[in-house]
């Protein structure tokens, strides 16, 4: 039978329970700080002292000196020195209001609130709202683009794809294709200046076009190597050339599973004939509105990042000499795209999206 002083038990406020949180994840100053946040957390989830100092390789009076005293100071217990019990001088309903004007208002003479108008609001510094922000991960100066799919096979498609992803099929090829069409040569009017010591690169906010490429690109999956051809354009005439480009690279032993959007020049009559005459191919469409779902745009967007967005191209020339350079260094030493969401996972969070948008909707009626 169990003898002493039972333990004091723990109860976190939202507020309480976000900024402990915040302590674990922060990576910068004394580790003593993340270890007594870790420790209150774990005695609100109902763990024993004991668990707690084997998890965390500390003594058990550790974990009862530190529950103790946020059981008596709250969070200014956790300080290294001990407190006189002074109370917080942001309340939680100042707390509650920063959450809600954030997330529910915006103010009248901007389109999102900034730290400086919030604080101006609600009566407190702007580092307090901008600590409130980061706990409760709100972020007022973003916003990202989206599309729900309407596609009606939307759960059968992603299932596959994923499927594709996570347990490719044995003896065969899985690629990822699509066209990034549109690649502009583009040359700055002026040379620019060089990085130096305190100062970055720089470059003329204009520039002289010199016209169009696009790059056809099939993704291996397994390997990340990716076989590229450039086009001047990107009709099904030219899709079909990288088909067979695709064709002649791939081992005739190995069945190839295509992965695609829906754009129109992968499902003309020719496409589709040349796909019946050769058994060995398996398309696999993207639901519509979906593109994010096919994994080549992930190499699209690295290329894009570290080879183009920064070069100067004097002609279409040079700028295909310059993208077949990356693709050849590139496959030198590839690196697969590793997928991580689970189809599930995709599905669960693409529901959440719809019933948000709906609850929209019904506040706007």
């Amino acid at each position: 039978m169990k003898t002493g002083r039972p333990a004091t038990p723990i109860t976190l406020t939202e507020w309480e329970h976000a900024e402990l949180a915040r302590r674990v994840r922060q990576r910068k100053g004394p580790s003593d700080g993340r270890i007594r946040a870790k420790i209150i957390l774990g005695c609100a989830n109902g763990e024993s002292g004991a668990a707690i100092a084997r998890r965390l390789g500390i003594g058990v009076h550790t974990v009862s000196r530190w529950r103790v005293r946020f059981g008596r100071w709250r969070l200014d217990g956790l300080n290294d020195e001990p407190r006189s019990g002074r109370p917080r001088s942001i309340s939680d309903e100042q707390v509650q209001e920063v959450i809600d004007r954030a997330t529910q208002t915006q103010p009248d003479n901007a389109s999102h609130w900034s730290t400086r108008q919030m604080s101006e609001a609600v009566g407190i510094s702007p580092a307090s709202v901008q600590r409130i922000w980061h706990a409760f991960g709100l972020k007022p100066h973003k916003e990202k683009t989206f599309k729900l799919s309407t596609d009606p096979a939307f759960v059968d498609k992603v299932h596959d794809i994923v499927g594709l992803y996570m347990n490719p099929p044995d003896r065969a090829l899985v690629l990822s294709v699509d066209e990034k069409s549109q690649i502009q040569a583009l040359n700055r009017t002026q040379p620019g200046l060089p990085l130096t010591f305190g100062k970055p690169e720089t470059h003329t906010h204009d520039y002289k076009r010199h016209g169009t490429t696009s790059l056809f690109a099939a993704l291996d999956i397994a390997t990340g190597k990716v076989i590229g051809r450039l086009k001047r354009r990107h009709r099904s005439a030219e899709f079909l050339e990288f088909l067979n480009a695709i064709d002649r690279d791939v081992p005739t032993c190995l069945d190839i599973h295509l992965i695609m959007d829906n754009y129109g020049t992968h499902k003309t009559d020719k496409v589709k004939a040349w796909l019946a005459e050769r058994p060995r191919y398996h398309i696999h469409f993207t639901p519509t509105s979906a593109s994010w779902l096919n994994l080549v745009e992930r190499f699209f967007s690295t290329i894009s990042e570290k080879w183009i967005k920064r070069q100067a191209h004097t002609s279409v020339n040079d700028l295909e000499d310059s993208i077949r350079h990356y693709l050849a260094i590139y496959n030198e030493d590839p690196k697969p795209f590793k997928w991580r969401k689970s189809a599930d996972d995709i599905i669960a969070s693409v529901g959440r999206a719809a019933a948000s948008l709906n609850r929209q909707k019904g506040r706007g009626n």
